[in-house]
């Protein structure tokens, strides 16, 4: 990798981490924990939340047309988002120990902690969890691929591609004969050698 390049991925990593940093304190000052995964609000803090819950009732009386239009088609977007889920979860169960890639783990991709927060409703907490899961399978997704396309095709672009995964950066420049020849057993090797419990890389 352009030593430059590998410098600039870095302070990213280093802004990253100052990121969650930043969150971690936020929700101290917001008095939530976390206990085995599972959020945790005072009773005080809690009791507070609740009186910015709308009941769900009027939730959907006081909705605009326009979202009561839309909510049949946005939910039925479940159904695709739930078969591709399944079909990768298959692939990469069959394809990566034959390819020798570290199997991604799914769960890591998943958060479903907003049905804690008091000032929501069951609906307003039941579209929270689908966003959750459609955004939870985008990622694993993009994850997956990302793993496939370094060990069959990892060379960049010829034109800049928006917010690129996470091992895009890695490939060789597009055009370079033979760079691709000299690295693709090494870029393979790589990811061969990635712990099943190795936490995603950093997003650029």
């Amino acid at each position: 990798m352009n030593p430059t390049l590998g410098e600039l991925l870095e302070r990213i990593r280093e802004l990253e981490a100052q990121i969650d940093g930043e969150l971690r304190r936020r929700r101290a000052e917001l008095q939530a924990d976390f206990e085995h995964r599972r959020v945790r609000f005072e009773a005080a803090v809690l009791e507070r939340q609740r009186r910015f819950r709308i009941g769900a009732l009027r939730y959907i009386l006081d909705a605009e047309l326009r979202h009561l239009a839309a909510a049949p088609v946005s939910y039925l977007v479940f159904f695709p988002i739930a078969l591709l889920d399944l079909a990768v979860t298959l692939y990469q169960h069959v394809c990566f120990p034959l390819f020798g890639i570290g199997r991604v783990r799914r769960g890591d991709f998943f958060a479903f902690d907003r049905m804690h927060l008091g000032y929501l409703n069951v609906i307003e907490k039941v579209n929270c969890a689908y966003c959750s899961y459609a955004n939870g399978v985008a990622g694993y997704v993009r994850e997956v691929v990302g793993r496939t396309e370094q060990y069959w095709c990892p060379i960049k672009h010829s034109r800049h591609i928006v917010q690129a995964h996470a091992y895009y950066h890695g490939f060789v420049d597009f055009g370079d004969a033979q760079a691709y020849r000299d690295e693709l057993a090494r870029l393979r090797t790589a990811l061969a050698a990635m712990a099943r419990d190795r936490p995603p890389p950093a997003a650029d």
